[in-house]
């Protein structure tokens, strides 16, 4: 049996833009009732507005998740905005400093990378579990292959994955007899904003682009489209938790 997402609510953190804002619009058409969270307002804003006019229901509330205050406000919003919480996609993420781990990093790098990446993951479930509970329901944490892999030069970034991975993993466990599922997906290169940074806008003759289409299989970087999809998929289906799912276009099948 296949979950029904129509007057459910989800919450998703990082939703200003890229593979967060793609959720929330692609569950809002579901029939969901979604909050849009992240640190941008106007950003924040402008999804709900396109939201809104499709005929979805959202909201957006400003959080910031490394701050344990502010996402329990963020989840008591929700709460009182849509009386429940059925779903939460945890998407809020930073690419951090690159860097060589012998002489490059810093303490200031490695808090800014795991606060959010890690910390802020922590503070969504233990705030996000209890209203779940309370009906059943999913989580889904964003983590990216490097949480698979190494990557010379990004080893904080590749570190706080392989984090959320063992958070996402350990908090199934733990809830798995309480109605709540909690599962990962590990994202190849995603067309999002982030993927800018890393590489580079998209334009012919940006080598950085080219290398890092190539390194997927299927000869390409994934859409936001793409992403979404799997996620969904993990908040639908009733019997899959504890699994951080690959959707990297076969790059860590190499």
């Amino acid at each position: 049996m296949k979950t029904n997402f129509q007057n459910k609510v989800a919450l998703i953190t990082g939703a200003t833009s890229g593979i967060g804002a793609t959720v929330a619009h692609q569950l809002a058409t579901l029939g969901t009732k979604v909050v849009v969270s992240g640190r941008r307002t106007a950003e924040g804003e402008a999804v709900v507005k396109a939201i809104r006019d499709a005929g979805g229901t959202a909201s957006f509330f400003k959080a910031d998740t490394s701050i344990e205050a502010e996402v329990k406000g963020l989840v008591e919003f929700t709460v009182s905005s849509y009386g429940r919480l059925d779903f939460a996609f945890n998407n809020a993420g930073v690419e951090g400093v690159p860097g060589l781990t012998t002489d490059q990093q810093t303490e200031e790098n490695y808090r800014h990378t795991f606060d959010i990446n890690v910390l802020g993951v922590l503070f969504s479930m233990k705030h996000e579990i209890p209203e779940i509970r309370k009906n059943g329901g999913a989580i889904v944490n964003t983590s990216s292959v490097a949480g698979q892999v190494g990557m010379p030069g990004f080893g904080l970034y590749v570190a706080s994955k392989h984090a959320v991975n063992g958070l996402t993993r350990s908090a199934a466990l733990e809830v798995a007899k309480q109605g709540v599922r909690v599962n990962a997906v590990a994202f190849g290169a995603i067309q999002t904003p982030m993927m800018d940074r890393f590489v580079g806008e998209a334009k012919v003759g940006n080598p950085q682009r080219d290398w890092l289409a190539s390194v997927h299989p299927v000869g390409r970087v994934g859409t936001t489209d793409e992403a979404a999809q799997a996620v969904i998929a993990l908040l639908e289906n009733p019997f899959i938790t504890g699994t951080v799912l690959t959707v990297d276009g076969g790059w860590t099948a190499q």
